[in-house]
């Protein structure tokens, strides 16, 4: 199964992205109203990914300074190194990537462009979906039918 495949079937297109700039308090309330665990840090609104910001992140530097780092942009505590994937990846090769490089969000880029996101939940939605019908098709061969 490759990456297309789960963009496809996510209810929700696009990515939610903030600037650069935007405080990290300011990002905490998207990701809470929003009900995400992540924002991708965008300087062109939206068509590239320049970081991304997770509540780990967020969770982890509060512990390390205290709430100062609530008015601080998000571009201090983003990481920038990005790990993305393409929509002609396979889910396999993600969720290997995401496992041993322990994150749980990974933005979809082609050609330079931020075409979505996946997370670590919609990676094992797709390999289970895949599962239950590589089950259904050996019941299938073995009852005959």
């Amino acid at each position: 199964m490759l990456v297309q495949a789960i963009l496809k079937s996510k209810a929700t297109e696009g990515v939610m992205t903030v600037a650069p700039d935007v405080t990290v308090s300011d990002a905490s309330k998207i990701l809470a109203e929003k009900r995400i665990g992540t924002v991708v840090v965008s300087e062109d609104g939206g068509k590239s990914a320049a970081g991304i910001l997770s509540e780990r992140d967020i969770v982890r530097e509060l512990a390390a300074s205290g709430s100062g780092c609530l008015s601080k942009p998000v571009s201090a505590y983003m990481t920038s190194d990005l790990v993305t994937a393409t929509r002609q990846d396979s889910v396999q090769d993600v969720l290997s990537r995401m496992t041993e490089g322990r994150f749980r969000h990974m933005p979809i880029v082609e050609d330079g462009k931020l075409i979505g996101i996946v997370t670590l939940g919609d990676v094992v939605k797709a390999q289970l979906s895949e599962l239950a019908m590589e089950k259904e098709a050996l019941e299938t061969m073995i009852m005959g039918h």
